[in-house]
């Protein structure tokens, strides 16, 4: 029997290029400055969901994500690899949530999905390493989750099987359908994209792609209704408006400092086994190492 998967997945602002216009006074990541890459754990989890929909035939995947409209990218990223569709939920609305604010918009959009089995997302976002929103997802929807997830053995017969590995080890845990599951970033990686799907998603967009596009966009996605890329905003979805963006979100952040690291001194070495010797000891000595 097929399951009906929603993965959560995340547009996050590249981290290892970080400078010094990353943040916004309001304390808020300056997301225009820096690129937007795939959230590495939800690409984790996104493998997960693919092995369960090749092991149970007639299963469905579908990724929703929360972002400016520049994030459809990550449902056409989605789609290259093999998920049956997505949905985007962007609005104003939404700016400068934290997770409390976020986890909530996000439960609102899986209550009108409906119909789901799982929902699986990686155990964190590279832009905040909080690890909280699946979980508050989880709690949001009343439903049990399995936490620091490395692989899914098995969903059937009501029930899921996952190994999870933590600091002390790795255990396997049941948990009745539906559940929440998030993934580490020590589960296998996601398959890469498909030439096949490539090619046939590779012209899907979202409503507001679309008005940027060329006319013959519109003829394209009338023709093909796979290429059009569902986008929800706030009044698209049952939400209380007070719980949303920053005016929803308790956390706030007081201070900022841009800390560069330089070089005082440094040193050069050879090949030469007694200078790298020394400088062991040199290390050792002042606490840098040991």
């Amino acid at each position: 029997m097929g399951l009906n998967i929603i993965v959560l997945a995340k547009q996050v602002p590249d981290t290892r290029n970080v400078g010094k216009d990353a943040m916004k006074e309001d304390g808020t990541v300056n997301r225009a400055a820096l690129p937007a890459i795939f959230n590495p754990e939800d690409l984790n989890a996104l493998e997960q969901a693919l092995r369960l929909k090749e092991k149970y035939l007639g299963s469905t995947i579908t990724l929703l994500t929360m972002g400016p409209p520049r994030a459809a990218e990550i449902i056409r990223e989605g789609l290259y690899r093999g998920i049956d569709k997505g949905y985007l939920l962007t609005d104003r609305a939404f700016a400068g949530s934290d997770t409390l604010a976020t986890s909530y918009a996000i439960a609102c959009a899986i209550r009108k999905i409906k119909d789901y089995d799982l929902i699986i997302a990686g155990r964190q976002a590279i832009d905040g390493d909080t690890a909280q929103v699946g979980p508050q997802v989880a709690e949001k929807l009343h439903l049990p989750q399995i936490t620091y997830a490395e692989e899914v053995f098995s969903a059937e017969k009501g029930k899921i099987t996952v190994k999870r590995r933590l600091e002390r080890g790795v255990e396997t845990v049941e948990a009745p359908l539906p559940c929440v599951i998030t993934v580490n970033g020590s589960a296998p990686e996601c398959r890469p994209r498909a030439s096949k799907l490539l090619m046939k998603y590779k012209h899907a967009r979202t409503e507001t792609e679309r008005k940027e596009q060329p006319s013959c966009y519109d003829n394209l996605t009338s023709q093909r209704p796979y290429l059009n890329i569902s986008e929800w905003s706030v009044n698209d979805i049952e939400t209380d408006h007070k719980w949303l963006g920053l005016n929803g979100s308790p956390t706030k952040v007081k201070f900022i400092e841009s800390v560069v690291f330089q070089a005082k001194e440094s040193k050069k070495l050879s090949d030469n086994d007694n200078e790298i010797e020394d400088l062991i000891k040199e290390l050792i000595s002042n606490h840098t190492i040991g």
